[in-house]
């Protein structure tokens, strides 16, 4: 049985599952099956795996239902005791796999490992920043506390024993934006992330990503489920919080009103510095103008963020 399963979801993604896989290949620790699932692709991203002959590759196709069904449907296949997934625009460096193992071996009273990421948009690549302060290279956090920034977990960039879904389920495929964070808040309510601070994957900004479409703002994550566990957990509610607070800016940016409502309405003030209640009260037109002038920031490395 391989020490790793490692499920990488294709859906039209020609143009980066070649660099994807190589990264895989690259890995400096080899015992793996790698789980490749095309959902229902209809541009070349088959022909480009087809390309790839290793015996630890196990091919599937189906017809497209979504990358919360795809990785679900990777989790039921898998062999191993912990999963890995691995978008099929984003990469490993070659020590992922052997960093992981080793923080296992390291704490092998734990179920949830991860590591820091960095962010390649169109112009620069800029390491995450994290609301943890480090202390040793590796740390047990809290999910809630440790993600006031950016959140320890990240798709590409974790790994999970598998009796972690069969705790707190898989992933929500009713969700089409969100779903990951959506099993990140099931999962960090039950247990601590071992993280490590060494950056080991690299995330490639897609601008045409569904996380970012406007007509996907219906199908977010529901907060709601949440209710009863936030009033009892501090960092959960200030966690979802941050969240609302997101999808509230965003919405009003679209001239939702309704949803800027749904999830502003919900969120304690106290939770936001400054700076993030200003700015929920600014008028659409300037979160547009505002966003623009912080995108450019970014690309150029003068920003890591966007409005944080």
């Amino acid at each position: 049985m391989p020490f790793f399963s490692i499920i990488i979801p294709v859906y039209n993604k020609a143009n980066f599952i070649e660099n994807t896989l190589k990264s895989v290949f690259q890995q400096s620790f080899t015992d793996y099956e790698i789980l490749l699932i095309n959902d229902g692709s209809t541009d070349d991203s088959e022909s480009k795996i087809v390309t790839f002959n290793d015996s630890r590759i196990h091919y599937y196709s189906k017809k497209n239902e979504g990358v919360s069904e795809t990785r679900n449907l990777g989790i039921e296949k898998a062999k191993s005791e912990f999963i890995v997934f691995l978008d099929a625009d984003d990469y490993w460096y070659p020590n992922f796999l052997e960093e992981m193992f080793l923080l296992i071996k390291r704490f092998p009273e734990q179920r949830v490992f991860s590591a820091a990421i960095e962010i390649e948009n169109t112009k620069t690549v800029i390491p995450s920043s994290y609301s943890i302060k480090k202390v040793s290279d590796n740390v047990i956090v809290n999910y809630f506390e440790a993600s006031y920034k950016e959140g320890v977990l990240f798709t590409s960039c974790a790994v999970f024993h598998k009796s972690v879904f069969e705790k707190v389920g898989k992933f929500d495929p009713l969700i089409k934006s969100g779903q990951d964070t959506d099993l990140w808040i099931r999962i960090g309510i039950i247990y601590p992330v071992v993280f490590s601070f060494k950056i080991l994957t690299r995330y490639i900004y897609d601008p045409n990503s569904l996380s970012k479409k406007k007509s996907f703002m219906n199908s977010k994550m529901n907060f709601s489920k949440f209710s009863d566990q936030e009033k009892k957990n501090q960092a959960l509610k200030k966690f979802l919080d941050l969240n609302r607070f997101s999808l509230a800016i965003k919405s009003k940016m679209y001239g939702d009103k309704s949803n800027f409502e749904k999830y502003s309405i919900d969120i304690d003030l106290k939770n936001l510095t400054l700076k993030k209640r200003i700015l929920l009260n600014l008028p659409g037109i300037f979160l547009k103008l505002l966003l623009k002038v912080n995108l450019i920031m970014v690309q150029v490395g003068w920003s890591k963020s966007v409005f944080k």
